[in-house]
């Protein structure tokens, strides 16, 4: 298929708010819902005869949180998921989904570096499509890291570090970043344009009424999926 649509920031902020008011969501089911996706994806992009141990780089946020549940998918498929969650979020909704996976023994690493070279796959969770300005400590070296890896990198959403809007960033520790896949998720954001690895979307649980009312032009999922592969597909701004 082709026309598929992408939000802008603000459009993708708008939606949110749309989803957990007429659409009747909270943002625990959002989170849920983002964390199968991901999950899913990494299933796509990492079959788990080519290797179990995923390494899921958490930040701040409800992208660090799509992280965390994405962690507890991951480890309930049979992989051996690895979290580093460097600044961790306050609040109940947080804790729990730490508390969830301290129950799993999925460990929680305090050195990336270790860890990234003993690794299948790496889900960069870190920053999401409502990040904007300069990456701040402790993520410029986290990003040159993921930047500078060997090891098959999904982005979240967006690489982090780049803007939802307006892509990769032309300094700085981004720059050059270009993960082998991103999973945009509920629709693709215009960073897409920017994008050259293999494209996922995520977000099987949008109701018709608030497709029509964004004008939202998404894929089939075929069957049970929960991802669609959408590499290479005509994108249009809403």
């Amino acid at each position: 298929m082709t026309g598929i649509k992408y939000l802008t920031a603000k459009a993708a902020q708008q939606l949110d708010k749309e989803l957990m008011s007429t659409g009747g969501f909270s943002i625990d089911q959002l989170m849920e819902l983002a964390g199968l996706s991901v999950a899913a994806a990494v299933m796509k992009l990492q079959p788990k005869e080519k290797g179990k141990r995923i390494l899921v780089v958490a930040g701040p946020g409800n992208n660090g949180g799509d992280g965390l549940v994405a962690s507890r998918h991951l480890w309930h498929f049979g992989y051996e998921p690895t979290v580093f969650y460097p600044k961790p979020t306050k609040g109940d909704l947080y804790e729990r989904l730490c508390v969830q996976l301290h129950e799993l023994k999925i460990p929680f690493v305090d050195d990336m570096y270790p860890a990234i070279n003993n690794t299948d796959h790496i889900v960069d969770a870190i920053f999401g499509f409502s990040f904007s300005g300069e990456v701040r400590e402790p993520f410029p070296n986290i990003i040159s890291a993921l930047k500078s890896t060997k090891t098959p990198v999904l982005s979240v959403d967006a690489p982090s570090s780049w803007t939802i809007d307006n892509g990769p960033p032309s300094s700085g520790p981004g720059e050059g970043f270009m993960p082998n896949a991103l999973i945009s998720l509920t629709a693709p954001k215009p960073c897409v344009e920017w994008f050259q690895g293999r494209h996922f979307l995520g977000g099987r649980f949008v109701p018709p009424g608030i497709v029509e009312k964004f004008g939202l032009v998404l894929p089939e999922y075929p069957g049970a999926e929960q991802v669609v592969e959408i590499t290479g597909e005509k994108m249009e701004k809403l």
